[in-house]
Formats: structure tokens, sequence, C-alpha cells
């Protein structure tokens, strides 16, 4: 039981910075590692006295894994199906500090329509004020989920029988949010 009133921000409604965030992913396929990214991505952290939470979604649509056939592949119903669940959600109610900058969130994923309860884990840095007189925290997260669970279960199976792509995928997310300040620019 800690004793610590810490919290990850001051109170308040943190926006995300888009440009200066980013949603990736990654999964061993083959001989190596496939990463991609969700280039529209949202996200609102709300802080309240010892309590905050997170939600945040990314557009199906917006993958990116630098191969336009691949990014159209992913968007149909053998992965994400963009046409029927245009969004990836996440929320968490309670985002807690264990030490050293570190957190940890206890949150639910959607994916392709199918919610799952999910771990996440990672550092906060901040809060800091930038040079336009805004407050910045930012934090960086992941979490590992396997992607059958959220029905994305496509593959292609190797001459020895083993699938060409694991069902264990990395999510990684690093979001700087922003709080006006009293200064104006």
């Amino acid at each position: 039981m800690s004793s610590t009133t810490l919290t990850v921000a001051p109170a308040g409604s943190w926006n995300l910075d888009p440009v200066h965030s980013r949603v990736d992913f990654e999964v061993s396929y083959l001989a190596g590692t496939f990463k991609g990214e969700f280039h529209e991505i949202g996200a609102e952290l709300s802080v309240e006295a010892e309590r905050a939470s997170l939600a945040g979604r990314a557009k199906v649509a917006s993958v990116d894994v630098r191969d336009e056939n691949l990014s159209a592949h992913l968007q149909a119903p053998d992965f994400f199906d963009a046409e029927r669940h245009p969004e990836l959600r996440f929320a968490a109610r309670e985002i807690r500090l264990d030490g050293d900058g570190k957190v940890s969130l206890e949150g639910e994923l959607t994916i392709k329509g199918i919610s799952k309860p999910v771990a996440v884990s990672g550092t906060v840095s901040g809060p800091m004020t930038d040079p336009y007189g805004n407050e910045r925290i930012g934090l960086n997260l992941s979490t590992k989920i396997d992607r059958s669970d959220f029905g994305l279960d496509w593959n292609n199976p190797l001459p020895s029988g083993e699938p060409s792509l694991a069902n264990e995928v990395t999510i990684l997310a690093e979001l700087q949010f922003v709080q006006p300040g009293d200064e104006t620019s």
C-alpha cells in the first residue's frame, strides 16, 4: 500500500499533440519483425485529484506499413475490417505511478469490434513548460496482445507448416499531451 499522492500530471484535461505522438505495432513475420504505424490518432488524458484516465483511438484507414498493397490488406476483413470497424479504441480509468517515472494501466482495447482487458506499462515524463507557455507531459506505453483474441486470424503457412505471422503483437504508443498555459502567444 502506497502513501504517495502523486499523479501523472497536474489536474485538468490534457489534449494529444498528434504531431509529436505515434502509435505503432510490431509482430514477428518470417525471419524478422513486421512494423506498422497508425497516422490518424487521438487521445485525451484527464486528471482529477489523484486519479488519471486515458482514452485513445486510431483510424484503421490510416494504417501504414510502407507498402500500399499491404496497408490495403490490413484494412480488409482478413485483418482490421476498416469498413465495418473504422477505429481501434483504448480506455483506462486509472493510471498508476509505480515509481521512478514508471506507470501501469489496466484498460480495455477494442479491435474489430471485440473488446478485451489489457495491461499496459510504460513511463511518464514531465510535466514541463514548452517554449510557448503550455504544459506538456509524455507517456510512452506498450502492451502485448494475442491478435487472434480480436479476430485477426489471417496467416500464411510456411512449407514447414509453421505460421509465417506470429499471434503476439506489441503495441507501442509514444504520446505527448499538452495543456494550454496562462501565457498567450
